[in-house]
């Protein structure tokens, strides 16, 4: 046996006891849960994810919030269901149903949604992101204000808000200005830190009768080139931005104008407006010419921190949406057709199985071992990727097991006319595989062709169905390539390494 094929030998079995490990949730060591301090908080655990008619979620049916005889523009809807959908995305939902239905509505269906409240609060929100001229007035967080871009406050993702702090606890954009300042290499916009979002309404002082003084705007959100999501060193979760050259440039010049002289304290405030409620009025110390700033937001969760930056990442919506019914619905299979579906496809396997090792006897049980590796290598990469599971994915998987055996049987049954054509034991083998190859390249890379086109189907037209069943189907087929050919070639050398001789003389073993 050559160095090659032991070094594949040992790739194969570190692959499957990793994949093992994986799909068969073993408990993990303390060496793995030392590692996983290191991940990203907010990526889920490694498991299986299930999809809507498996594990049941939350239906919505969004109507345009319009008058009746008020005509929307052609593409309004479509490209509100485009952000909806990338909202979704990005909360981790994943094999979501967003699809337009007539010509004012949009069905929304989501599996496994824990906060129903929070999710629909997200698809419709608008996240209208102000920093605004105050003229030098300063307004408590939670304030609700009429600016030039915005309008008058009528609620909205700001809801999420109970701010409750007062000035004394503003953290200023910079160092404060005194006779030793020294302004810092790169000033930064910090915005004061608000208590945890809830879906309770912000408490708000009263606001004058009249008459209702207008704010300018100075940029909007739409000014944000970049946003991200970290933490501080008081592990509150931070909102980091930087603004595109027009906004920076704006930006700069009204600091510039407002900053104060040297040794002056700051004074005037910038307010900062999401939705017409104020977040924090934080104050100008110096010039800020870099368009880069942070939003601190005190004790929110991951998630609803998360949220935050879904809905200024993906910008307002080009119509405002209604929720006209939502429900939480349970699965539509339920336990029992799952189970059935489960139980139907552990048969089938097994009727192939018993197939191969009666038919091909050695071959066959070679190639029954890499199936069991196909089969395992799959569902580890579904909780990897990961993969949301719905019976259409169910049946892809199934399809290119299929798929997987087909590839072994063109194998074995060209190694078995190089036997009967009497060829040596090696050199039928390696006949076989060679030969066989070309049949096995052009089916599997056909197929991918297909599950390309029905993911493009699936994404362009809202068929979430059609988009599980194709990237099973094209994880199992680029899986196959590597068991078929790889792991039953290096089985079948190492077999015929160690037994070449004796199965020689006994070729009915072989299936000839």
């Amino acid at each position: 046996m050559s160095r090659r094929d032991l070094g594949l030998l040992i790739l194969i079995i570190i692959l499957v006891g990793l994949a093992v490990y994986i799909a068969l949730d073993v408990d993990h060591p303390s060496w793995f849960e030392n590692l996983q301090r290191w991940r990203p908080e907010g990526l889920r655990d490694i498991a299986i994810r299930y999809g809507l008619d498996l594990q049941g979620g939350l239906k919505v049916l969004l109507a345009a919030d319009v008058p009746d005889d008020q005509e929307l523009e052609p593409d309004a809807l479509e490209t509100a269901r485009q952000i909806i959908e990338n909202r979704v995305n990005a909360l981790g939902l994943t094999e979501p149903v967003v699809q337009v239905q007539g010509d004012r509505r949009i069905i929304v269906e989501l599996p496994g949604v824990d906060d129903p409240e929070l999710a629909i609060q997200t698809i419709r929100g608008t996240a209208l992101l102000e920093f605004v001229d105050t003229d030098g007035t300063y307004f408590p967080p939670g304030t609700p204000i009429h600016t030039s871009v915005g309008g008058e406050p009528t609620g909205g993702v700001a809801d999420a808000f109970v701010p409750t702090l007062g000035q004394t606890d503003l953290d200023p954009l910079l160092e404060p200005v005194g006779p030793e300042y020294v302004a810092p290499l790169t000033p930064s916009l910090t915005l004061s830190p608000t208590d945890s979002l809830t879906s309770t309404s912000p408490t708000s002082p009263t606001a004058p009768a009249a008459p209702v003084t207008v704010y300018e705007t100075v940029f909007t959100g739409a000014g944000l080139e970049q946003i991200g999501l970290t933490r501080n060193q008081l592990g509150e979760y931070v909102v980091d931005f930087a603004l595109y050259d027009d906004a920076a440039a704006v930006f700069d010049g009204f600091t510039t104008i407002h900053a104060p002289l040297q040794g002056q304290d700051p004074y005037y405030p910038l307010c900062i407006v999401l939705d017409n409620y104020v977040v924090s009025c934080p104050v100008i110390s110096t010039r800020i010419p870099n368009g880069r700033g942070s939003i601190s937001l005190g004790n929110a969760s991951f998630q609803e921190a998360n949220n935050l930056v879904v809905q200024l990442r993906y910008g307002a919506l080009p119509v405002p949406l209604r929720v006209e019914t939502s429900s939480t619905i349970g699965p539509t299979l339920g336990e029992i057709s799952v189970e059935r579906s489960i139980r139907a496809g552990i048969v089938g396997l097994s009727v192939v199985l018993m197939f191969m090792l009666i038919y091909y006897r050695l071959p066959g049980f070679l190639a029954d071992l890499a199936l069991v590796a196909y089969a395992l290598l799959n569902l580890a990469l579904y909780k990897v990727v990961p993969v949301t599971l719905t019976l259409p994915g169910i049946a892809g998987f199934l399809l290119s097991a299929g798929m997987a055996v087909d590839a072994n049987i063109l194998v074995f049954e060209r190694m078995k006319e190089e036997l009967r054509a009497g060829r040596a034991l090696r050199s039928a083998v390696e006949a076989g595989f060679s030969r066989a190859w070309t049949s096995i390249r052009d089916s599997q890379v056909s197929t991918l062709l297909v599950c390309l086109v029905l993911f493009l189907f699936g994404t362009n037209f809202g068929a979430s169905v059609v988009k599980g069943f194709a990237i099973t189907l094209a994880i199992g087929t680029a899986v196959n390539l590597f068991t078929a050919v790889v792991v039953t070639r290096t089985l079948v050398r190492l077999v015929v390494h160690l037994a070449g001789d004796w199965l020689s003389l006994r070729r009915w073993i072989l299936g000839v």
